[in-house]
This record gives structure tokens, C-alpha cells and sequence, in this order.
């Protein structure tokens, strides 16, 4: 089967729709989804989206911030742009529906969060993720120019290779034609030709064996990158957020925003004592890399599972009002948030690497574009800056679409590509070939490639994945295409790249934290 359209977008969250709405004016958009429309890393993001809205703040703050959290690895030219282009993107998700809490006097409620030196977030109450997914989705799937496949899986992005012509790693002249996909109903893989492709997949939090992330997150996009011979960059900076709920049963991690530390909630050890203090001058509202190494280091040096928040001193109905979602949900473990502190881990959160782009989110194969959390525009460095991540997927949207269409007029489908080569047709005799390699992933990344690294450990990962990898490859030569697999395999090609880049960086720096190697000293 084939299917011909001017745009293919992969991937439904804030990156993916809103380039979609803004190119569906001007030609046909497919857009797939490997679940939900509405299953989405955005749609978990509780916190909010920053932007400088009202003085005392400004772009030189919110600049600096973001370059204070990053390490000084961002690319400054990156993050002035994305700060001085937030506002005008933020009235675009507000014209589309999205409603962002304000004031008695109309002014936006604005939220503070670690690292951030002034109130800048615009939330939803805790859930403005659900609040920006549910206005796009309901834009997207009443525009006439938009095709929404659902259950679709990218399997790969089609390149030359395709068409049986070399393609050499780091070649500017790769191109991308579509991609291949996989009906999970049918179980019939397809071609999406298209005149421009942009990935919006995500990140891969299913490395680690606790993330707050969503089953989807899988590293898809990164993987069908790296393995087209695509540049991928700054795979070691895996960001944790320090504060998930410790309730080991919840499979993602259920999310204790930041913004409630920014609201006044203080990290306590299980003795009661403040535990940041002996950690960081700024205390819990610290950077997340900071605060993630020292929940850590003190569960490891204490052998507890968690640590608290506490918010028992703190406005109840300020509480009740902004994290309405969170009290219900510690109250349904049995937990009051009221007159109990509430226990909180560490968990796989964000990926600051991925595909290489350049400011219009253009990666280095031509017609494909990446934005959102499966790319690497510079704006991170070595830490995200809480609640920059929504900021950056609708800015580089904005900027992909710009750039696209601009382009598109120049480019035809490409004639001639084959239909995708089903060598492997037998299903694995055993599920239980996926599952248990998909767990010994998430152990050897939880275990050797988490928080705190050391290079024993990263060579000790990389011989184990190695094994890990040739077993998965010899069953999907052999095997019918399944999600399973194709997840599992994935995965594994992350991993390698997140190993590999973190042994490639002999010091420590941002996310990147090496027993072995001294912090970074800035020039």
C-alpha cells in the first residue's frame, strides 16, 4: 500500500500538532501515531510552559537562567532566539484554544520553578500539558487537511538506501523520501511518501526502569536517525527529575511537578531535615541535575528508597488551587498531603540530545525536520531549564513550518521507492524473547548509565547491550514486524548512543556527572 501526501508528521504531541496546523493551510498532512492521538510525552507535562510575560522579568533573565542550568553548553545564539520568540508563540497556543490560569485581575498566574529567577511559568493548574493537548487535538482533528493515522508504528524514515544507493554516515546529500510504517491492526506495513517529513517522537524514558515518561517514549525518532546515518549529538545529558512519587506500582512514574518546590514545598530526608541545604545555597529550588544528585547521593548513602517533600506548612487553598490533580492522587495511595510529607524519588524525565538541527529545526538529511524532545537544537546544553522543553517544541514548529514551506514548491514525491521488504515473516515463538531483554535494557541503563557514572561502569553497560543487541537483531531479521520488537530494538540503538556519548565525555558536566572526571572548567 501506498499513500502520497505533501507533509508526513510522526508524532502527536505540541511539536508535531502545531507544525501540522500550520502548514495543513498549505497542502495535504498525514500524521501518525503509534497509539493515541492524545498519547503524548505533552500530555503528562504538568508544570507549565516558560515565557517572559510581565517586568520585573525579561529576556536577559530568562537567557541566563537557561544558560546557568545548561551548564554553559548551550548555544547562546539558540536560547536568545527561543526566549525572544516564546511570547508571540504562546498567543498562537492561546488563539488555538488553550487556556492558561490567570488572576482575579487577568494577569497570567505565573508559576516559579528550580533554576528560574523570576515567576515566568504559565501553567493550567497542574496539568498544562493535558490542557495544550486536548486544544491542539481538537484542532487537529476537525481540519480538513489533516489525515490522523492512529495504531500506525514509523518503522524506518526512507532514504536512498531504499532504492538500493549508498549512503555514507554524516552525508549531507542524504535525503528522506517518507517513511515505512506498520499498521499495528493489520499488521501490513506501509509506504508514506512525502515531500517533507518532520519527527516529533519524543524522548526514549523507557531506557530506565523508573520514568515519568509515557510507555510510548521509546527513542523511536533518535533510532530511525542514527541507523538512516543521520547526526545525532549530546546523547549523555539524560536529565532525572528529582521528584516523582515513590509508589513502586505506577507504571510511568506519576510526576510531583517542580512547581510545587516553587511554590514552597521543601525536600526533607526521612529524619525530617531540610536536604538541600548542605547541597546547593538556592535549596530545593536548585537546578534539576543539582537536586537529582543529591536525593540520590542520600538515599545511597542512608540505603532509604525515597526522600519527602514537604508542603504540610504551605496555603492549603493555594495548594488545592494549582495542584489539584497531584492532592488526588497522593490521596488515593492514602497519602494527605495536608499533614503528611510526601515521598519522592529521582526518575528518568527528559532527553537533552537527539537529532542534530539547525535553528529552522532542519536535521542534517534533507526534508526531514525534528523538533521537540527527539531533537537537539542547542537550547539545553547539559541540563534542560524547567518548563523550557514546551517552549522549545512550539518555537522550532513555528520555525520548521517557516522553513518547509519556503521549499516545498522545489520538491516532488519521489517515484520508484519499493514497498518494504518482509524477509522476516515467523512470529516469535516466545513474547518472552522481547520482554525479558526489554527489562535487562532498563536495568543495565538504570544501573550503569543513570545519575552518577563512572567509566567501570559505562564499559561494563556497553559489554552487556552489545549481547543484548546482536540477540535482538538475529530475532527481528527472522521475525514478523510487532511494536514489541521494533521498541525493543530501538531502545537498544539509544542506549548505545547515550554509552557512547557519555564515554566520549571525559568530564563532568550538567547531566553528565563521572566519578571519575572533575567538573568542566569554563574557559
Amino acid at each position: 500500500m501506498e499513500k502520497k501526501v505533501d507533509f508526513l508528521v510522526i508524532g502527536t504531541g505540541l511539536g508535531g500538532l502545531s507544525f501540522a496546523l500550520k502548514v495543513a493551510e498549505y497542502g495535504k498532512v498525514c500524521i501518525i501515531t503509534k497509539t493515541k492521538l492524545e498519547e503524548t510525552n505533552t500530555s503528562y507535562a504538568q508544570g507549565g510552559i516558560a515565557a517572559v510575560t510581565y517586568a520585573p522579568d525579561n529576556y536577559e533573565k530568562h537567557v541566563q537562567d537557561t544558560l546557568i542550568a545548561g551548564d554553559g553548553l548551550n548555544n547562546e545564539e539558540v536560547v536568545r532566539m527561543v526566549v525572544s520568540e516564546a511570547p508571540s508563540q504562546i498567543e498562537t497556543l492561546i488563539n488555538w484554544g488553550t487556556q492558561f490560569d490567570r488572576e482575579a485581575t487577568g494577569k497570567y498566574d505565573l508559576a516559579k520553578e528550580g533554576g528560574h529567577s523570576e515567576h515566568r511559568i504559565l501553567h493550567h493548574k497542574d496539568q498544562t500539558g493535558a490542557e495544550i493537548q486536548r486544544a491542539l487535538s481538537e484542532r487537529a482533528r476537525n481540519h480538513k487537511n489533516i489525515e490522523i493515522l492512529e495504531n500506525h508504528f514509523a518503522v524506518e524514515i526512507i532514504t536512498q538506501h531504499h532504492l538500493g544507493r549508498l549512503v555514507k554516515r554524516y552525508n549531507t546529500d542524504i535525503e528522506c523520501f517518507g517513511a515505512y510504517v506498520l499498521d499495528l491492526k493489520t499488521g501490513k506495513t506501509i509506504k508514506i511518501l512525502s515531500k517533507i517529513t518532520l519527527l516529533a517522537t519524543g524522548g526514549a524514558g523507557n531506557l530506565y526502569q523508573t520514568t515519568t515518561n509515557p510507555n510510548i517514549a521509546t527513542g523511536d525518532g533518535v533510532a530511525m536517525v542514527y541507523r538512516a546515518k543521520g547526526i545525532i549529538s549530546d546523547m549523555e545529558f539524560v536529565q532525572f527529575h528529582p521528584t516523582s512519587l515513590y509508589n513502586p506500582t505506577d507504571k510511568p512514574s506519576f510526576l510531583i511537578t517542580e512547581a510545587m518546590r516553587g511554590f514552597g514545598g521543601i525536600l526533607k530526608n526521612q529524619n525530617g531535615n531540610d536536604l538541600m541545604q548542605k547541597y546547593d545555597p538556592r535549596g530545593s529550588l536548585a537546578p534539576r541535575d543539582i537536586v537529582a544528585r543529591a536525593i540520590d547521593n542520600e538515599m545511597k548513602i542512608t540505603g532509604h528508597e525515597f526522600v519527602y517533600l514537604d508542603c504540610r506548612h504551605l496555603d492549603q487553598k493555594g495548594l488545592i488551587a494549582h495542584f489539584p490533580f497531584i492532592i488526588e492522587k497522593c490521596k488515593k495511595i492514602g497519602i494527605d498531603v495536608f499533614t503528611e510529607m510526601i515521598p519522592v524519588v529521582p526518575a528518568a524525565h527528559f532527553m537533552c540530545g537527539g537529532i542534530l538541527t539547525d535553528k529552522n529545526g532542519k536535521s542534517w538529511i534533507n526534508k526531514l525536520y525534528a523538533v521537540g524532545e527527539t531533537a537537539c537544537t542547542g537550547l539545553h546544553g547539559a541540563n534542560r531549564l524547567a518548563s523550557n522543553s514546551l517552549l522549545e517544541a512550539i518555537v522550532y514548529a513555528e520555525r520548521a513550518a517557516r522553513h518547509s514551506l519556503s521549499i516545498i514548491d522545489e520538491i516532488s514525491i519521489q517515484e520508484g521507492v519499493p514497498e518494504w521488504n518482509e524477509e522476516g515473516t515467523a512470529h516469535p515463538e516466545e513474547m518472552i524473547l522481547i520482554t525479558q531483554n526489554y527489562k535487562e535494557v532498563q536495568q543495565i541503563m538504570t544501573n550503569y548509565v543513570g545519575i552518577v557514572r563512572s567509566e567501570l561502569r559505562l564499559e561494563r553497560a556497553a559489554r552487556r547491550l552489545e549481547i543484548i543487541f546482536q540477540e535482538t537483531e538475529e530475532l527481528y531479521k527472522k521475525s514478523s514486524l510487532s511494536k514489541e520488537l521494533c521498541e525493543l530494538r530501538n531502545l537498544i540503538h539509544v542506549g548505545y548512543l547515550v554509552i557512547k556519548s557519555a564515554q566520549a565525555r571525559k568530564e563532568s558536566c550538567g547531566l553528565h556527572f563521572m566519578l571519575d572526571h572533575p567538573g568542566r572548567i569554563r574557559k
